[in-house]
């Protein structure tokens, strides 16, 4: 069956892929183990060249790259170059850093001399999400490839276009053959490789199911994995909080990209002395968000990524509602072509509802209020995820107290989760496990061995 790129603002069939067979899937995992034999040896330097013109060449191309994003699944535009941009920047990162993060490490031993030495670790399989088509294929080749590893990656069936652009950009900046492979396979194809004994770790980034797949296949191989998964993440509005900033704040946090991020704030935790007032600023800002074609600059929400997502969605809110929450705002989809989904508000949402513990991957944002502090922190850690968060407040060190006591990965102080290339990304619980991004997103895949010197 072939793979279909698909545009989901209006349904159309743009371009068609053929999968890779298993032999070939395999050939390319041994010119992969072929290539990690030479890319390992190179220096620091000249793998700097190359992804710094793989930098180069994003921002050249910063426009055209953009428009394939949204044509392929759905980005508003000028969230498409932003995505772009802040690719360059993570590879730059990683190619001006890669040697200083890498660098021996001495250690102080009474009466003798130790370092720990950072070396790659083979072949590794990525796989890959839609809903950042670039960003989360950089994130995980950028450390790794300057670390000396090579990469397979097998990205989303609905973004090939895009997996298969990064590949010949790569190409084009001079990355030699087998370091970086676009892998158009099926999803059984997966556990074949990473079982594979050239193999050296996995990385996913997707929903719970497929990374307990992943892992169960990487750990009975004895291979290291990341995992970043899925989130519910909490905004927290205590009552001294900004609420005209703070309502600004929650629109854009939950309806970036639609609301299709995993650290999008899905769950709107207000205590009541301020509730009637941030529903309020919600709702109209909600409301006056205009749905059209994510090509056009003045299109505040965009389509989701495939109809599939659509009727997903559509689904979760429709079951949720039938167990007994409230509408405030939308509640389903707009008679328009494509996979269109209305900004939406729901309350009264209970922990028998679907939605309570469920990833709403969409523009949809849930509403709890409660009485105080903390039933807003027990509200927040009542989740099997743990992604990121956060909180919203004038107070510094009530910040701190809150942001401390909620059970994430990362918890941000009067801004919704985000990621930048010096700062760690990643989640505990079910949102998975590793990070990405800063010095600690290129030790995940890295032989960190001891050397001892004996007695001095």
């Amino acid at each position: 069956m072939s793979i279909k790129s698909i545009n989901p603002a209006n349904g159309e069939l743009m371009k068609s892929f053929e999968p890779l067979t298993k032999s070939q899937a395999l050939a390319a995992l041994e010119n992969a183990h072929e290539a990690y034999g030479r890319w390992r040896h190179t220096s620091f330097s000249e793998r700097k060249e190359v992804m710094m013109k793989f930098a180069g060449l994003l921002r050249e191309r910063q426009e055209v790259l953009a428009k394939l994003i949204t044509l392929e699944m759905g980005k508003r535009i000028s969230e498409s170059r932003y995505e772009i941009e802040f690719c360059a920047e993570i590879v730059e990162f990683y190619a001006k850093g890669a040697e200083e993060f890498l660098a021996d490490h001495a250690m102080d031993v009474d009466g003798a001399k130790a370092y720990i030495q950072y070396t790659p670790l083979g072949v590794l399989v990525g796989v890959m999400p839609w809903n950042f088509p670039f960003y989360q294929v950089v994130r995980f080749i950028a450390p790794n490839l300057m670390a000396g590893n090579t990469a397979l990656v097998r990205h989303a069936g609905i973004v090939p276009q895009c997996a298969a652009k990064i590949g010949d950009l790569l190409e084009e900046c001079g990355l030699p053959d087998g370091v970086f492979t676009n892998l158009f396979i099926p999803h059984e194809f997966v556990d074949l490789l990473i079982s594979h004994k050239h193999v050296r770790g996995a990385s996913l980034t997707g929903s719970e199911a497929a990374g307990s797949s992943v892992a169960a296949v990487a750990g009975k191989n004895l291979k290291p994995s990341v995992l970043e998964l899925g989130g519910n993440d909490p905004f927290i509005v205590l009552e001294d909080a900004d609420l005209e900033k703070t309502v600004e704040m929650a629109i854009k946090g939950r309806m970036t990209n639609t609301g299709q991020s995993c650290v999008a704030s899905k769950r709107m935790i207000v205590v009541e002395k301020v509730a009637e007032k941030f529903m309020e600023g919600l709702k109209q800002g909600m409301s006056s968000m205009k749905l059209g074609d994510p090509l056009d600059e003045d299109t505040d929400v965009g389509p989701l990524s495939s109809e599939e997502a659509a009727q997903r969605l559509e689904k979760q809110v429709n079951d949720t509602v039938n167990a007994g929450a409230k509408v405030v705002l939308g509640g389903g989809r707009p008679e328009r072509k494509g996979a269109y989904f209305n900004p939406t508000i729901l309350t009264d949402v209970t922990p028998e509802m679907p939605s309570y513990d469920q990833e709403l991957f969409g523009p949809v944002a849930t509403v709890y209020v409660v009485k105080d502090e903390q039933e807003a922190i027990e509200l927040a850690n009542d989740s099997s995820y743990g992604l990121g968060g956060s909180v919203y407040t004038s107070d510094p060190d009530r910040a701190r107290r809150v942001a401390e006591a909620v059970d994430t990965g990362m918890m941000f102080v009067n801004q919704p989760t985000n990621s930048q290339a010096d700062l760690p990304f990643g989640g505990i619980k079910n949102s998975g496990y590793g990070r990405e991004l800063s010095k600690l997103g290129i030790l995940e895949f890295v032989n960190k061995k001891l050397i001892h010197m004996g007695e001095s």
